[in-house]
């Protein structure tokens, strides 16, 4: 492990998600720790997409945007939201010139799938259908996230193509939660790596899934088809369950056509780079900024 980030483990509190409630809270006070963004040159706004129910979203708009980006937090699908998701969005706002539409999806288990998904989808059109408002083109518009949101954009970029609309153009893929099935070598062996472990994936697909069958929409790795979809970024972190299936999932989509850049950060565990102070973090939070500038540039 990167000995910068190894220094913090005794910060981060234990994976597990066996009391909701609890684990959100305990992020909300993680996140709060956090030093804030550097908001400068960014309107920065709360609006609600009309759906049913509506969405919470905030809307992170830099001066001469030329697109925008639908970014859905993690969490495990359990827990975090647009607070906690703030410095993350601001900062991703800044460094790539994009507008960030940040989504307060609803959260499982009391919102299983598709909720989350539903929320998304809402959301995106919104995005798409005031893209004039907002500043930018309608054909550069991208989704993202990180772990379980990282999943739901992936998801998301399913559903719309299938739908046929509304258009994405890019898919910015940070360490997603992508198979329910667990069967890869990282999600059979990572059992107690830091804040993400085999155990608290299971929990978190539990949640998610409630009753509901596990389909492509909610967990994209089964998707047997993936022609057509968006060109992809996709991070990894060497000490994250998820790693093999997301890496699994970049191959497939260049073997469907798809354009992908991949890119496996070593030394690095599942949502490490919170710790600002890590060289490694600081690289990884930059490269999204630019994989997402030049994406939006290009479409």
């Amino acid at each position: 492990m990167d000995p910068e980030l190894e220094a913090f483990l005794p910060l981060f509190p234990p994976a597990d998600l066996s009391d909701p409630v609890a684990v959100r809270e305990e992020l909300a006070a993680l996140a709060a720790k956090l030093p804030p963004p550097d908001t400068t040159g960014l309107v920065v706004e709360d609006r609600t997409v009309p759906a049913d129910p509506d969405v919470p979203i905030r809307i992170y708009r830099p001066n001469a945007a030329r697109g925008a980006l639908v970014w859905m937090h993690g969490g495990g699908f359990v827990m975090g939201g647009l607070d906690t998701e703030h410095p993350w969005a601001a900062r991703l706002a800044s460094l790539s010139g994009a507008v960030v539409v940040s989504v307060g999806y609803r959260l499982a288990p009391e919102n299983p799938f598709p909720a989350a998904l539903d929320d998304a989808y809402a959301a995106l059109a919104w995005t798409a259908g005031h893209a004039a408002e907002l500043g930018v083109s309608p054909d550069r518009i991208a989704v993202g996230g990180h772990s379980a949101g990282a999943g739901l954009a992936a998801a998301l970029a399913l559903r719309a193509r299938d739908r046929q609309g509304p258009a994405i153009c890019y898919q910015l893929l940070n360490q997603p939660q992508l198979d329910d099935r667990q069967e890869t070598w990282s999600q059979r062996n990572f059992t107690d790596t830091p804040w993400m472990n085999r155990s608290k994936i299971t929990a978190s697909w539990r949640h998610y899934l409630g009753s509901a069958p596990a389909t492509p929409y909610a967990a994209p790795a089964r998707a047997t088809d993936l022609a057509g979809l968006p060109s992809a970024y996709i991070a990894t972190a060497e000490l994250c369950p998820n790693r093999d299936e997301d890496i699994a999932y970049g191959l497939r989509l260049l073997q469907a056509g798809v354009s992908v850049e991949l890119h496996q950060w070593p030394g690095t565990f599942h949502g490490s780079q919170a710790i600002l102070s890590a060289e490694v973090s600081q690289r990884q939070l930059a490269e999204l900024g630019t994989v997402l500038r030049r994406a939006l540039t290009e479409c």
